[in-house]
């Protein structure tokens, strides 16, 4: 059995931008599901497609990660700009986040008005031009080669950013936002629930701006859905799905990996399951310790997908924000993805395909009877979707042709796991932080539960350092 010269487990973003920048080599995806994609894969139900998460494309720029990955792998993703990024509504009331900061501004001005509002988006969007223009981003751990990396990252972290690094959102926001309305607040905290997966309670001031400055920057819509960006990023790359890795055993110069359909052997090997997932594929004690010593991080989604006929014009991003939390979510806002009308897969015979999510407890879906799982559901997506019709004029519930929800043991059963990124990175927690490299020679780990975090863009750092690991 010749061994190939990287295995990767899983076809998440981490799995696919890695396997994309390496394609030169013997390498093999194994992915569980029939979709590409995890977390950001597009499905067919009904006879439709769906995206199985939000759909923003976010990074895909000139000297950004994202971009800079797909130009090395040679490919050019078919999608369209989103000329608003995101329209946000709240209490009868519109804001659209625009790229350009005047045009925002405008909007912001006209829904929560505030003095230092220039003042107060201005800091944030120069400190997110600053990250983004940072030479020296590395994160790893395990090695001195790493460690001198990692404390080079650090020292050019502090030189720019000073004692801005230890500052926290919540600080920053009274400051600049002094008697800040509750509502202004909610819509700052529903942007950072999107994109950090959390809130500017827990904040520092670095991760406030990152997270609610994606909108300044180019964001599109995928034609065909977000699987067509796997499709693509893996069109030259052996990939074996529905073939899931059962046990992984760790020999002396290669690893085992027995999978549903046989057996492989791989000198190097990527873990895009998540850091709390990766532990059940050892039997090696000491592997099996070193994933458990990481807490879990029990945030999940929520998410509806719908069909609707209509012969109105939408646009491919929407957030709608309520006054109160929704029943059984940690969250008072959700997020909705129409398809564009252009999209001749996703938009067929006057329809479109439509995602809304939010943000849920993975343990409360834990230890339900059949009966008791099933309601649970049927409230949260009750709750949604009537608010959702409340939310737009022009869409009533005859106009549904299809829908249906997913929890987290939905996403557990199709692409295993059952929550939705790390823990949010702060400065007095980053050594806590996955590396992607681990203490264990070879086996590596990529994707949002690790450095850098969420969404494309943090992926696609962490895939960049990952690479310089593995071809350094």
């Amino acid at each position: 059995m010749k061994a190939l010269d990287l295995a990767i487990v899983g076809s998440g973003m981490g799995g696919s931008l890695i396997a994309a920048l390496n394609k030169k080599k013997n390498i093999t995806v194994f992915e569980r599901d029939k979709n590409l994609g995890g977390c950001a894969s597009t499905f067919k139900r009904f006879g439709h497609y769906y995206n199985a998460g939000a759909t923003t494309f976010v990074g895909y720029e000139e000297n950004h990660p994202v971009k800079r990955i797909f130009d090395k792998a040679g490919f050019i993703p078919d999608i369209q700009k989103s000329d608003i990024a995101i329209r946000i509504l709240q209490n009868s009331k519109v804001l659209d986040r625009k790229k350009d900061m005047n045009h925002f501004l405008e909007s912001l001005n006209t829904v929560h008005y505030h003095k230092n509002n220039t003042l107060f988006w201005s800091k944030l969007k120069k400190i997110d031009e600053k990250f983004w223009s940072l030479k020296k981003v590395h994160f790893n751990k395990y090695s001195v080669s790493a460690y001198k990396n990692t404390t080079n990252f650090i020292f050019e972290l502090f030189s720019i950013f000073a004692w801005d690094l230890f500052k926290s959102a919540n600080s920053f926001i009274k400051h600049y936002l002094p008697n800040i309305s509750k509502e202004y607040l909610d819509f700052i905290d529903a942007q950072l629930l999107i994109t950090i997966q959390t809130t500017s309670k827990d904040l520092p001031l670095l991760s406030l701006a990152l997270g609610l400055c994606y909108p300044f920057h180019d964001v599109f819509y995928v034609n065909g859905g977000m699987g067509s960006l796997f499709d693509g990023l893996l069109k030259d790359i052996n990939v074996k799905n529905k073939e899931t890795i059962l046990k992984i055993i760790k020999e002396k110069d290669f690893f085992r990996l027995i999978s549903s359909n046989g057996e492989y052997l791989s000198k190097k090997v990527v873990l895009n399951s998540t850091i709390y997932d990766s532990c059940s594929l050892f039997h090696d004690k000491k592997i099996i310790d070193y994933y458990k010593s990481f807490e879990f991080s029990d945030q999940s989604a929520f998410v509806i997908n719908m069909t609707i006929k209509s012969e109105e014009s939408f646009l491919h991003h929407y957030q709608i924000i309520l006054d109160k939390k929704i029943k059984n979510c940690i969250s008072n806002s959700f997020f909705v993805s129409f398809s564009s009308s252009k999209d001749i897969k996703l938009s067929k015979n006057g329809t479109y395909s439509i995602t809304i999510s939010t943000h849920t407890k993975s343990s409360i879906w834990d230890n339900l009877s059949i009966e008791k799982y099933e309601k649970k559901k049927k409230e949260i997506e009750y709750i949604i979707v009537e608010r959702f019709l409340d939310s737009f004029d022009n869409i009533s519930k005859k106009d549904i042709v299809f829908q249906f929800s997913a929890s987290s043991k939905t996403f557990k059963r199709y692409i295993n796991r059952n929550n939705c990124a790390g823990h949010a990175m702060k400065f007095n927690n980053i050594f806590n932080t996955a590396s992607s490299n681990t203490p264990f020679k070879n086996l590596y780990n990529i994707g949002d539960t690790v450095f850098a975090g969420q969404g494309w863009p943090g992926v696609a750092l962490g895939v960049e350092v990952l690479d310089k690991e593995l071809n350094g």
